[in-house]
This record gives structure tokens, C-alpha cells and sequence, in this order.
């Protein structure tokens, strides 16, 4: 008798078939990040996408991640599972907004984070992700004043960490980061005495000053697979569960849940599915198209980034 063929095999023979290579954020599902062929935070995934020699990119994690891989990929094909994958960071600045602060301050560098669209990217200066956003304000002349957007939470951990006083912050959030409760880290703390905090600085100031390590979501990985305590209470979307507990098997992990959806997870990452996926392998859609325009303004700070180690 014939084994059934699951999701998982029709995926991986449309991989094959379309030349293609799937790219997932430490955000999904564990089922499609055992999948992937990269699993990383947005720096890792925009390094990756760049290398790529096939013809078609999957890319499972969220909008403004495929657009990025489309910015570095022009000639490819680039689709997403779920169109409708967004981000509240996104939704917080619009490339006409930027423009109306650009023209009023036409001398201050625009800093990016990478959570933006394709269009607030075309008009920065530099982008940059949590990983290296201290570097990139750092690599910025110091009589430059930044204007660094769109979440508040990772612009004033940035500003202190690189004691920065000319830098104007934009006022946007991430759902999932800003709305962890420093009462519920106490909490936490209190009920698992040994564990150390880790924490990814879009946080909100309170929760960031009881972590033992404020980082992004690969760098949060590596602490706590790399230091020596048994315990970690994890300031962060709960996918990251999946690779922690694959290359830390003895240690245990505790997640905050937030004031939002009293849980860790991401809504617009978790959209994502293996029937998506195989969709849009098979289909070829929802595929990114940019405006080449758009696409060529959008590369010069993408490319700029990615020179800032």
C-alpha cells in the first residue's frame, strides 16, 4: 500500500519543481519552519534572500519581509502564503507622512527600521534591523540629527544605548512587544527565581531594565542556548520556542503572555500555514510586484544597511 502523500511532501516536490527556496521567520509556526531552508530574524532573511540562486522565493513571515527579498531580487519571483500578513509597525508610518517630515527637515537622516513598506524605504537614508540598529545610528556623523521610525520602544533603547542626544524618535508599536506588562515579568520572575530574562528591545523601558539581556530575536536565541543558566523567561513572540528547544533540549523557556491577546504570539506571523504555503508554490501567488521606481530608491538604504556590520 502507497504511504498518503502529506502537505509537507507536496511542498517540498513544488519546491523542487519551481526552483525555489523558502525563507521563514523565527515568528512561524513550527511546522513551516521545519520546512525552511533559512530560519532567521529580519537581517538574517534579507542577507539570505540576497544570496539566492534559484528562481522563485517563498518567504513566511510577513509583508514587508517579502517586499525586502523583491528590493534584492528584482529578477525572481517572490510570493508570500498570506497576503494579508501585515505588521502594526508598518500600519504606523506611511511614506506620505515621512515625506511631509522630510520636507519640513529636509537636514535630518531618516533611519528605517526595517519593519516599514517598500515606500517608506525609498525615502530613508538608511535602514536598519534590531540587530544592528545601534550600529547603524553609531556609523551615523554625530552632528547629524535622526529621525529614527517607526517604533519608539527599540528608537529610545537605541538612543540610550548609543548616547545620542540629537535623535527624534517616531511614536509607532509593535502589538505584540510594547503590550508585555512589566508587572507580569515580576511576576514570572517571582514564580521561576533562577531564570534569566531575555528580552527584544521592542519592549516597553520598564521591561527592558529587568532583563539580563536586551537583544534581537536571533541574538535572544543565541544567549540563551550560549549561557550557563538552566532557565529563561523570554521577552519575545513564542515561535522562537521551536529553535530553542531544538538546539537547547535541557534547558526550559516560560513566555510572557501580553496585555494584548494574553498570549505571545504574533497575529499577522501566525496567518501563515502549510496549506498557504503549498498555494502559493503551486499558484505563484500572492506574488510581490513593486513599482521599479519604488524598488530602485528602496535599495540604495537596504544596500546601505547590509554594509554596516
Amino acid at each position: 500500500m502507497l504511504a498518503t502523500r502529506t502537505l509537507a511532501d507536496e511542498i517540498l516536490d513544488l519546491k523542487r519543481e519551481r526552483r525555489a527556496i523558502l525563507l521563514a521567520h523565527h515568528y512561524q509556526e513550527s511546522e513551516v519552519q521545519e520546512l525552511a531552508d533559512c530560519i532567521g530574524d529580519s537581517l538574517e532573511l534579507a542577507r539570505k534572500a540576497r544570496e539566492f540562486t534559484g528562481d522563485v522565493i517563498a518567504f513566511c513571515g510577513v509583508w514587508f519581509m517579502a517586499e525586502t527579498a523583491k528590493v534584492l531580487n528584482p529578477e525572481r519571483i517572490v510570493v508570500v502564503p498570506d497576503r494579508e500578513a501585515g505588521c502594526s509597525l508598518v500600519d504606523a508610518c506611511t511614506a506620505d507622512q515621512l515625506r511631509a517630515y522630510r520636507k519640513q527637515h529636509p537636514d535630518h537622516v531618516i533611519v528605517s527600521y526595517i519593519n516599514t513598506s517598500v515606500e517608506v524605504k525609498a525615502e530613508s537614508d538608511i535602514l536598519c534591523t534590531s540587530r544592528n540598529a545601534v550600529q547603524v545610528v553609531n556609523s551615523i556623523p554625530p552632528d547629524k540629527t535622526i529621525l529614527f521610525l517607526p517604533d519608539r520602544n527599540l528608537g529610545n533603547y537605541v538612543k540610550q544605548q548609543s548616547g545620542r542626544e540629537n535623535m527624534k524618535i517616531w511614536q509607532g508599536t509593535c502589538i505584540v512587544h510594547a503590550t508585555f506588562a512589566a508587572r507580569r515579568v515580576a511576576a514570572a520572575r517571582e514564580e521561576h527565581p533562577e531564570a534569566r530574562i531575555a528580552a527584544h528591545p521592542e519592549c516597553p523601558e520598564e521591561v527592558l531594565a529587568m532583563a539580563d539581556f536586551v537583544g534581537s530575536t536571533s541574538a535572544i536565541i543565541d544567549y540563551c542556548v550560549k549561557a550557563g543558566a538552566p532557565e529563561y523567561i523570554v521577552m519575545t513572540e513564542s515561535g522562537v520556542s521551536h529553535s530553542l528547544r531544538k538546539l537547547a533540549p535541557g534547558k526550559n523557556f516560560y513566555f510572557v503572555p501580553n496585555e494584548q491577546c494574553n498570549c505571545s504570539e504574533c497575529p499577522y506571523m501566525k496567518r501563515n500555514t502549510l496549506e498557504k504555503l503549498r498555494d502559493c508554490l503551486r499558484d505563484l501567488e500572492p506574488r510581490v510586484e513593486l513599482a521599479e521606481d519604488v524598488a530602485r530608491r528602496a535599495l540604495l538604504p537596504l544596500e546601505r544597511m547590509l554594509a554596516v556590520r
